[in-house]
């Protein structure tokens, strides 16, 4: 606001490509978190419920958030406490590793709950896979190679020339 204004002559061209060098940092730094679902039934079995959990901790440790799904059939839907007691033992299971965005809703047939990953937990999973990169990085002492070992004593005796039969 100062009277006159200031003004800087400068090369365009110069200012546009530091600009877009600029951007294309901040946009190196940003983590783009996608929201991925699992769903589950009322019915569904214990070893698929097992896999299912795994699923999802894998996806909170990418750094992505989840929704877990619970879909009602027919009259599945007059039981919705089975619903809620899947998505409660979920919550608990997952609870040190992730943090409850979205309580249980029910929409229509599906109720559902959003899981984000825990910061803390989060954090602390990159510190040791920053570790486990650092030890691999440093260069182990290669082990000496074995000593040569001595030649053949001696070679085969050559075989004795047969004295003329005579």
């Amino acid at each position: 606001m100062a009277k006159p204004p200031v003004c800087k002559i400068m090369d365009y061209g110069k200012f546009k490509y530091e600009a877009k060098k600029k951007a294309s940092e901040a946009k190196k730094k940003q983590t783009v978190v996608k929201l991925k679902e699992v769903k589950f039934r009322p019915k569904t079995e214990e070893h698929d419920y097992n896999f299912k959990v795994r699923a999802v901790r894998e996806f909170l440790a990418e750094g992505n958030k989840a929704r877990i799904t619970v879909m009602f059939r027919g009259r599945e839907i007059t039981h919705r406490e089975i619903g809620q007691a899947i998505l409660s033992r979920i919550g608990t299971e997952l609870k040190e590793i992730a943090i409850i965005e979205q309580s249980p809703r029910l929409e229509g047939r599906l109720l559902f709950m959003i899981l984000a990953p825990n910061p803390r937990w989060l954090q602390s999973m990159r510190a040791q896979q920053e570790k486990r990169e650092q030890q691999q990085k440093v260069p182990q002492a290669t082990p000496k190679p074995p000593p040569p070992r001595p030649a053949a004593s001696q070679a085969a005796p050559a075989p004795a020339a047969e004295a003329p039969k005579g």
